[in-house]
């Protein structure tokens, strides 16, 4: 059988050990402040354990105002840094390649957590004003949602500092993949999408205007992220709103370049999550891989693909196939941390990664 999954991944002069990625998923685990706890070393080291090539974190904020919830991860001081440094360690040693998520929540921040409602939490509740490139706030269907601000040209010259600051402390910490997120209707996705920006300014209006601040950033951390050292971007390829002017895949396919040149060597291409009228289409395996697909036309950069890849005959075929270079793969992590060691024994490969020794008498 084929092997293609379990082939190195070469991206700069960094050697991936085979092409399964876990999928950032925000754990909403930290006890304050953003500081990662003992349940982030944990869970994303088990699944370096469990074989993956590249072990992502959650959405991990630039600053304080960029968490999605006050129990998100956080990379805004060198003492957040010095929290992940053992978590990026501990991957490094199962064999993975450690990767951080650097993002920004945008209008979407300052809620509750899921299994809490995802509900607005006023500043008296412990939230905080959010910001946006239009003063448009998320259209919450319930609770009196907190004080958007459209940001100045300060506020963005700032996000990008923040976000060079943040890509220096991952790299002091011990990760070797930095990815800028700009999908999910988090914040650098507000500033692409007609929905969510209204500027007249530079940042806004036509495509060059509101791509600017996403090609910016990729530009600034590229520069101060190592030579040797890949950089990601995360988008949503679609806003998944047909009935207005929106964000489409057309749109995505004439930025990945423009990613590229700014120094992206990957697009991590998922999709949606701007606004909750979205119509997204019929989910099931492979759902979003043509999202990459198109996107991979479109550029020299290399593509990750996701949405419903859940079995390794499945996400061995994208990698043999062409379909992507990399398979991202979310919920099944959640489900089976050893998702890449049961793939390795499915398609008949075990030799390309072994289980760990202290757990071969259950496998051998």
């Amino acid at each position: 059988m084929s092997d293609h999954l379990f082939s190195p991944l070469s991206i700069r002069g960094t050697t991936v050990r085979n092409r399964v990625m876990v999928s950032p998923m925000c754990q909403y685990s930290c006890d304050r402040d953003g500081f990662a706890t003992d349940w982030h070393e944990v869970h994303l080291g088990s699944r370096a354990t469990g074989g993956a090539g590249i072990v992502m974190t959650e959405a991990t904020a630039v600053e304080p105002r960029g968490r999605i919830s006050p129990h998100d991860l956080g990379i805004w001081s060198d003492d957040h840094a010095d929290a992940l440094a053992p978590v990026a360690a501990f991957v490094s040693e199962r064999g993975a390649t450690p990767a951080i998520q650097l993002a920004h929540a945008g209008r979407k921040a300052s809620k509750t957590r899921p299994w809490d409602g995802s509900e607005p939490l006023q500043p008296d509740e412990g939230g905080w004003e959010t910001l946006a490139p239009s003063a448009v706030p998320y259209p919450f269907e319930e609770g009196e949602p907190p004080r958007t601000a459209r940001m100045d040209l300060d506020d963005i010259e700032g996000l990008r500092d923040d976000f060079v600051a943040a890509a220096e402390r991952a790299l002091d910490a011990g990760f070797e993949i930095a990815e800028v997120h700009a999908a999910h209707g988090y914040l650098l996705h507000e500033f692409l999408s007609p929905v969510t920006n209204r500027r007249d300014d530079e940042y806004g209006g036509d495509f060059e205007g509101r791509t600017r601040l996403v090609r910016e950033i990729v530009e600034e951390v590229r520069e101060v992220w190592p030579d040797d050292k890949p950089v990601f971007v995360r988008v949503s390829a679609t806003d998944w709103l047909p009935d207005r002017e929106s964000w489409t895949v057309e749109d995505t396919a004439r930025l990945a370049p423009l990613l590229a040149e700014a120094g992206a060597d990957l697009v991590d291409v998922s999709a949606g999550g701007l606004h909750p009228d979205q119509q997204i289409p019929q989910m099931g395996p492979n759902y979003q891989v043509r999202y990459a697909e198109r996107v991979g036309e479109s550029t020299d950069a290399l593509v990750g693909a996701v949405g419903g890849i859940s079995e390794a005959e499945q996400a061995d075929a994208l990698i043999r196939n062409d379909r992507a270079d990399l398979a991202i793969v979310g919920r099944e992590h959640l489900r089976d941390p050893y998702f890449a060691l049961h793939a390795a024994e499915k398609l008949g490969v075990e030799d390309e990664v072994e289980w760990p020794i202290q757990y071969r008498r259950a496998v051998q």
